[in-house]
């Protein structure tokens, strides 16, 4: 029938089917579903003797209401054999492609498309032209190969290529049947009238096609072959193994004899030894294939790869290590002080035990950097392992075992990377060991930081003596408060404390600067030049802190600035002064001496002391009287022994009024409430009882503080003054803020007179209490401030920026 239609049926008009991602090819039967209601309205308008229509694809396949430009030019004509609907009210149709139809106008876009149509032919080739005979020949054959190759297509495709004589028929069938060809190259084959051209470009994708099928059977064949290869290798590994069984002459007892030799050789204790050599025997009768086999190998290969009797080389030359230590840091001469005594002591006795020390200040002073010094003035190596979150006590003594993936601890590892038993082992903030359910790490940590112990230290996975003896522990901390007392006793506690800003700078020139211009790729003192009043500007105004790392930023962000000056083209010098350093790093965070001023110009408001993790600071303490009764608050995120010094100084005040004409009374007409400033941060100690009762008194009376003067000191009920720790810090904190006067308990005399130097205290002048009277007497005025006038309240109008004046 189809073939009756298509030679008798001209079509000039026809009702258009958009397709999506669907070129349908002449004398192809395709089913089609109908889902769009123009398309749906389209076939149900569809006469029973009338079910022709044209088929064009969409150019863009997302379009939901294609319009006609939305089409391509050509399609095809087809007629409708059979229509089934579906339960989603979708239609289901077969259809016949019969001829190729071009639009050559469309009637009407509603209810669906509608066009005037021209039927297209295949310009037929030349006659005689064997060339052409050739190329249908061509397409014919790679079509069957491909067919062969591909597991995707029927092997009935090759019959029905072979039964076709028409040269325009056979190009059509085998377009629609390569899914290989996409919906374009469809498309423009479709669009080919040419037949010689259609087919010529036909057999360039069929032998495009036949290259990627063969190409894919190689892999496949490659793949087939590497799987019997592996499973032939293994058969025949498995058939040796059973020849060397049944002959005796395994690899395993040539490596079972290299171990025994490497324990012989390897100095191993008694102990470690005979240990080393049962393990050795129960593994020479074990199966490679059995559980334990390589669990018993791991533990000998460690066994063996330990530093058992390797030592450095004992090369003690004090004045080297001397010259090492001060040209790597700068101060720290206690430090320095210790190193050398423990040199001079090895030298007269090599058997000497390892001393523990332990490096006690604020982030940045250098603990680290001079543990790393103290092992090159040694000439050890150098092992760290850092105890920050540490949990589990097994990350020190190892794990037993019976565990699977049992390792040695952090301890035996760090022996055993240094490839000798006395070096130089840091470990790093040990303040912040942790403990939950898994064990107690510090407690772990007693056994191996023992002089006494640690001689036949036994980790849980060796399960055998080491001697750490001769190590040299290095523990870091931050604080003490967090040590446990059984750990810190074991420890030699050497404080490096904040410096100075004379030694800032210094170390900015000899260090800080050198190591970032090499960083950041600028020469120093070619390309760069910091002056010393630009790192004092740097030092007060953007850095707060006892060590070099804030400094050493800044610095940073200095030489990174000129390195873009000089990649933009400006290779001019830079000298760094003042003000270009506020230029390339902004507002200023810090004016310390303005802040103090300006904040202790009313009554009430006095400066203390604090110690901090990070070295020191200044503390202000502001107190006031309302009218109340009998309320005494007290604010500022304080601790519970800050909260029992301020009981204390109200106190001493109620009891002491009268000499510093306050009425006896007062507490009974007045809300008393002390603030600490800097809520968010919790604050806690004695040491600020003197600063609170000069802020009350300074408010009871409305006498002012003196400016830039600040104190610290524990107060007494009987108006004692008691000393206080952290007396360096908090010296160089009030030096930093820009304080002149300082008043100290009179008991913290001798701490000030070792620790602080008159070219170190500069300008500042320190003055020793006992009592609170005194402190009294040098911190207040002398005359009260009157009460100032009530301002009346100014009326402010606000405007918003684009707006006009306000009327």
């Amino acid at each position: 029938m189809a073939t009756k239609i298509e030679k008798t049926t001209e079509f000039t008009e026809l009702p258009i089917l958009p397709v999506r991602e669907t070129v349908l090819f002449p004398n192809a039967i395709l089913p089609l579903t109908v889902g769009r209601e123009s398309s749906l309205k389209l076939i149900s308008d569809l006469k029973e003797e009338d079910k022709f229509i044209g088929v064009v694809a969409q150019r863009d396949p997302r379009v939901d209401n294609p319009q006609p430009v939305d089409l391509f030019q050509i399609g095809t004509a087809v007629y409708i054999h059979k229509i089934i609907k579906l339960p989603n009210q979708n239609l289901f149709i077969f259809v016949e492609g019969l001829k190729r139809v071009a639009l050559e106008e469309v009637i009407s876009t509603e209810p669906y498309l509608r066009a005037r149509v021209k039927q297209l032919d295949d310009v037929p080739p030349p006659e005689n032209t064997p060339g052409f005979d050739a190329l249908v020949r061509s397409v014919t054959s790679l079509f069957q190969q491909v067919v062969q190759l591909s597991p995707s297509l029927s092997d009935d495709l090759q019959t029905v290529v072979m039964n076709i004589e028409d040269p325009s028929r056979l190009a059509d069938f085998i377009a629609a049947n390569l899914p290989s060809i996409s919906n374009s190259e469809k498309q423009e084959l479709l669009e080919t009238l040419d037949l010689p051209s259609r087919l010529d470009r036909l057999n360039r994708h069929l032998a495009r096609e036949m290259e990627v099928q063969q190409l894919r059977s190689k892999i496949q064949s490659d793949v087939q072959d590497q799987v019997t290869a592996s499973q032939r290798e293994f058969y025949l590994r498995e058939q040796m193994k059973a020849i060397q069984k049944e002959l005796g002459e395994a690899d395993e007892q040539h490596e079972i004899e290299e171990l025994r030799q490497k324990i012989e050789a390897a100095g191993m204790t008694e102990e470690a030894k005979k240990e080393g050599l049962r393990e050795l025997n129960r593994l020479s009768k074990m199966s490679p294939a059995a559980a334990d086999y390589h669990v018993t190998r791991t533990y000998l290969d460690w066994l063996v790869a330990l530093p058992w009797n390797k030592v450095s080389e004992l090369k003690v030359d004090i004045q080297k290590s001397k010259t090492v230590l001060d040209a790597d840091h700068y101060d720290l001469e206690k430090v320095k002080e210790r190193i050398l005594d423990y040199l001079a002591v090895l030298q007269l006795k090599p058997q000497l035990k390892g001393p523990i020390l332990c490096f006690v200040g604020a982030p940045g002073v250098g603990k680290t950097s001079l543990a790393k010094s103290i092992a090159k003035s040694l000439d050890r190596k150098f092992v760290r392992m850092s105890l920050g979150g540490i949990h589990d006590e097994a990350e020190i003594r190892g794990h037993r075992r019976t565990y699977i993936g049992a390792l040695p601890g952090q301890v035996i590892q760090g022996i055993r990377r240094a490839e000798t038993r006395d070096p130089v082992f840091v470990l790093d903030e040990v303040d912040k060991i942790g403990r939950d359910f898994r064990g107690d790490p510090s407690s772990a940590l007693l056994e191996v930081l023992d002089p006494e112990q640690n001689a036949t230290f036994r980790d849980n996975y060796l399960d055998v003596q080491f001697d750490l003896s001769k190590v040299l522990f290095i523990c870091t901390a931050n604080v003490l408060d967090t040590i446990p007392p059984a750990l810190l006793d074991r420890m030699e506690v050497l404080e490096l404390q904040g410096y100075t800003e004379e030694e800032k700078t210094e170390i900015a020139f000899r260090h800080l600067i050198p190591k970032q211009t090499e960083e950041n790729g600028v020469r120093n003192g070619e390309q760069i030049e910091f002056t010393r009043e630009a790192l004092a500007f740097v030092i007060r105004r953007y850095t707060r802190e006892a060590g070099v790392r804030n400094l050493e930023r800044e610095i940073a962000t200095l030489c990174r600035k000129q390195a873009r000056r000089i990649a933009e083209g400006h290779n001019e010098k830079l000298i760094v002064g003042p003000e270009n350093a506020q230029e390339f790093l902004g507002v200023p965070r810090f004016r310390p001496e303005m802040e103090i001023v300006e904040r202790t110009r009313k009554p009430g408001v006095a400066i203390g002391l604090a110690w901090t993790p990070s070295g020191g600071d200044v503390l202000f303490v502001e107190a006031t009287a309302m009218k109340g009764g009998k309320n005494f608050n007290m604010t500022g995120h304080v601790g519970q022994v800050m909260q029992e010094s301020m009981q204390a100084a109200l106190v001493w005040v109620r009891g002491h009024a009268q000499e510093y004409g306050i009425d006896p009374d007062f507490f009974q007409n007045s809300d008393i409430h002390i603030h600490v400033p800097a809520g968010a941060i919790p604050k806690d100690g004695p040491s600020a009882g003197v600063t609170m009762v000069t802020a009350l008194v300074s408010a009871l009376t409305r006498r002012p503080l003196r400016e830039r003067l600040a104190m610290t000191g524990e107060i007494t009920l009987s108006g004692q003054v008691l000393p206080v720790g952290g007396i360096k810090e908090k010296v160089l904190a009030a030096k930093r803020a820009g304080v002149l006067d300082v008043l100290l308990p009179a008991e913290n005399e001798p701490n000030a007179m070792e620790d602080l130097n008159p070219e170190l205290l500069g300008e500042l002048r320190l003055r020793y209490v006992s009592t609170i009277r005194e402190v009294l007497h040098l911190a207040l005025e002398k005359e009260p401030v009157p009460m100032p006038p009530v301002e009346p309240a100014r009326e402010v109008e606000f405007a918003h920026p684009a707006a006009g004046p306000l009327n």
